[in-house]
């Protein structure tokens, strides 16, 4: 399967991203799960090494490669034993920079994707509200035309590097009796007058910042709408697809962490004059588990196959998310039990895995919105199409 997906280049790739995350990333990780914060020199680091760039054109600094590097970059930062540092970079490169490459003028990519690629700003996609969680066509922020500005008014909430950025990327209504048909996309400078925002704490996550933002009559030049006015809600959706992937990825490669982690420790950990290892019910129970999320794998890859030729994957990334964080749920429940109360304690990886790995069927639309959006294509014969070509 490897030989399928991955060219001796992508192997190269691994080896040499694991090898920065353990040599620059690893040693500070204590660190800013405890402080909730994670330090601004790594964001340089990442860009000066091309981590960011490497879905993106070349003529803003990226390298243009193709989806599975992205899929090495999503699995390796899975396995540093934090799945909220993970979150800080995968947020800032697949969701608000998505956005700043599809959307965005040439005037905003040369100021601000140029400058995301090259780790100098962070960016937050801001679309979460505290009123309408996956409910999108819900949002009550508004930007109201006024001259040659828009004026902001409203809240986002769950936004990942909400306090860190730069920039955000923000939907909001500008027509709003035309519901969901009135929503369109912004960048945002968070240096603009009028914005706050506020640290959430969170059960999980820990290292990533994420936040609460207020809008309260942000002024900002008419320059800063991203494509066409009204058009936000199919650019939205149109994004959904590979992010959905990319927590379906993100959910297998956890959860393959935590099976490897279980097999090391059930090789050493002694009961009953032997290695727990040698136990049939844990035994089974494990592979059990590891065959799940190998199927969970293959499905994942066989998508990002086809979302890399171009093709429009809504069915098969919701099916992966679905799936895949349900099955990272379970393997990790049991490998915690299989620890026993080591699996309870803070200085071994289940307790953090465990906690981290519960935002996976919430986050990036719940799995009873997945359950009700595949019922509609599966039951409804409803028929989704790309919202922009």
């Amino acid at each position: 399967m490897n030989s399928m997906y991955f060219t001796e280049e992508h192997q190269l790739f691994r080896a040499s991203f694991r090898d920065f995350l353990q040599k620059e990333v690893v040693p500070y990780i204590e660190q800013w799960e405890k402080s909730g914060t994670i330090d601004r020199f790594i964001w340089k680091k990442f860009g000066e090494m091309g981590f960011f760039g490497i879905n993106y054109p070349t003529q803003y600094g990226g390298m243009n490669l193709d989806l599975f590097y992205t899929v090495i970059f999503l699995e390796e930062l899975q396995k540093i034993k934090s799945s909220g540092f993970a979150a800080a970079m995968w947020a800032h490169v697949y969701l608000a920079m998505t956005h700043l490459n599809a959307e965005g003028s040439e005037s905003i990519k040369q100021d601000y994707l140029t400058a995301s690629i090259s780790g100098d700003k962070i960016g937050a996609l801001c679309i979460t509200e505290p009123f309408g969680g996956s409910d999108v066509a819900g949002m009550r922020t508004t930007a109201v035309k006024s001259g040659d500005k828009y004026i902001i008014n409203g809240s986002k909430t769950f936004i990942t590097n909400g306090l860190y950025a730069d920039y955000y990327i923000v939907a909001a209504k500008t027509q709003p009796e035309l519901g969901n048909k009135g929503i369109s996309v912004f960048l945002v400078d968070t240096n603009t007058p009028g914005i706050s925002a506020t640290k959430l704490d969170k059960l999980g996550w820990r290292a990533s910042d994420t936040a609460e933002i207020a809008f309260d009559n942000v002024e900002i030049p008419i320059s800063n709408l991203m494509g066409e006015p009204n058009k936000g809600f199919p650019y939205i959706m149109q994004h959904f697809a590979s992010e959905r992937l990319i927590m379906a990825i993100n959910a297998h490669a956890r959860a393959e962490y935590a099976i490897d982690y279980t097999i090391e420790y059930m090789e050493q950990r002694q009961a009953f004059g032997t290695t727990i290892n040698k136990f049939q019910a844990l035994r089974h129970t494990l592979v059990e588990h590891a065959t799940e999320v190998e199927h969970c794998k293959i499905f994942n890859y066989a998508a990002m196959a086809r979302l890399d030729k171009g093709e429009y994957v809504v069915k098969e990334a919701t099916m992966a998310k679905l799936k895949s964080t349900k099955v990272a749920d379970e393997a990790i429940y049991s490998c915690l039990q299989m620890l026993g109360g080591y699996g309870y304690m803070e200085e071994y990886p289940l307790a953090r895995l465990f906690r981290d790995s519960r935002l996976g069927p919430i986050g990036g639309g719940t799995s009873e919105i997945m359950k009700e959006i595949l019922s509609k294509m599966i039951l409804d014969k409803q028929n989704y199409k790309p919202a922009v070509e």
